[in-house]
């Protein structure tokens, strides 16, 4: 068991937490894993790298992003709610804390071209904003269902100069897109930098997009205790590869906050997965008995994945971070509910972990309880989706 002080700071050797992470790729990725591991330890220890990433996170990103009490949501629920609002950060998610920083990081390695997987598109979406910002070529895969179900987003990402690759194979998802950018790694690593878009894959990924993202959990901390006078009882997050609630925990690990991981339903990795290595990384997968990597599904492209990030495995064995689900019917509930109560429109993937709040307010939520809820991303992309399932 991993002593809780020990929990969200740098990985052990080769990458590990605990048990899970470490680096499985083919033999010819590990000079460039390799070489983005050192990139990466000199960038984040120079504090002209470090005041340059900042600059433009609020500058061109809009940072800090703001808390917002949700007054009536909350009265309705017997708590006390506040949001997170990634959903207002530039480009209309979290995604781009960590694509901005991998991009100045690709910039400073002398590649010059990011390459890149989406699944909901907000993660293709900020790569090829990035890409534009530094003159640099992007290419996204992107599997052909969430190709068909997120045409916006593929318009916006062809609209900033990116090519965007439709994968037909597999499940023709997430995973799949993930598999065909590894292969693209493969035979271009010498100019193309992988922008991995969540804490996942081989080691430094999982560590790297943790700390790029930990700027939303230490802004929350601070921004939670001016307003409730202390941490709140709960903070939840949305949990696909789990990046933004890797980010938001990180601010919160070392409180009395109970940290809670919601999981779409149908790709609960954390609930129903076992262990096994795929996408470079050991970490929990929907698998059969034979070992075959199950597919996940889900309303929320974004979470539709059959495994979850190495840190959040050890930070459920840990004990330190509870994980739970939510299913489509009640994440397209509380997507109207936010939208109805308070005036924003969430992403289905940030609904999931209003719709545990929700059902669980005065039950695992004690009433009158603080609730601190990332909302990880705006729905504007799901919006059709959802019109479509109301016919």
């Amino acid at each position: 068991m991993t002593a809780l002080g020990e929990l969200m700071r740098e990985p052990g050797p080769h990458g590990r937490f605990g048990e899970y992470g470490g680096r499985f790729v083919p033999e010819s990725l590990v000079p460039a894993c390799e070489e983005l591991e050192v990139a990466f330890a000199e960038a984040w220890s120079d504090p002209g790298f470090r005041d340059e990433l900042g600059s433009l996170l609020s500058s061109y990103g809009g940072r800090p992003t703001p808390v917002t009490e949700c007054r009536r949501l909350s009265e309705r629920l017997g708590i006390r709610l506040l949001l997170k609002r990634e959903d207002l950060n530039h480009t209309g998610s979290h995604k781009l804390n960590n694509v901005i920083g991998q991009a100045l990081l690709a910039r400073r390695m002398g590649k010059s071209r990011l390459l890149a997987e989406t699944g909901a598109g907000q993660h293709g979406v900020a790569t090829a904003t990035a890409a534009a910002l530094f003159g640099m070529e992007c290419d996204v895969y992107m599997g052909a269902v969430d190709v068909a179900r997120q045409e916006l987003n593929v318009f916006r990402m062809r609209l900033l100069g990116a090519r965007v690759h439709a994968v037909d194979s597999g499940s023709r998802t997430l995973k799949d897109a993930i598999n065909e950018a590894l292969r693209e790694w493969v035979a271009t690593v010498e100019t193309t930098h992988y922008c991995l878009g969540s804490v996942m894959g081989p080691h430094p990924y999982p560590y790297l997009v943790r700390e790029l993202q930990r700027v939303v959990g230490d802004e929350a901390r601070e921004q939670c205790r001016k307003v409730l006078q202390a941490d709140p009882d709960f903070v939840v997050a949305c949990v696909g590869g789990g990046s933004n609630a890797a980010g938001t925990f990180a601010g919160f690990v070392d409180t009395g906050a109970r940290l809670i991981g919601v999981e779409a339903a149908g790709g609960a990795a954390m609930a129903h997965g076992v262990p096994g290595v795929v996408h470079g990384m050991r970490s929990k997968f929907l698998q059969d008995e034979a070992g075959q990597i199950l597919e996940a599904e889900s309303i929320s492209a974004g979470l539709d994945y059959p495994g979850v990030g190495p840190e959040h495995a050890q930070l459920g064995d840990a004990g330190r971070a509870e994980y739970v689900q939510a299913g489509d019917e009640e994440v397209l509930a509380a997507f109207s509910l936010l939208a109805e109560t308070e005036g924003i429109i969430p992403a289905l993937e940030s609904a999931h972990g209003l719709a545990w709040i929700v059902r669980e307010a005065g039950r695992v939520i004690p009433t009158g309880s603080s609730v601190m809820l990332t909302l990880s991303g705006r729905g504007d992309k799901d919006v059709a989706l959802v019109m479509e399932r109301s016919r």
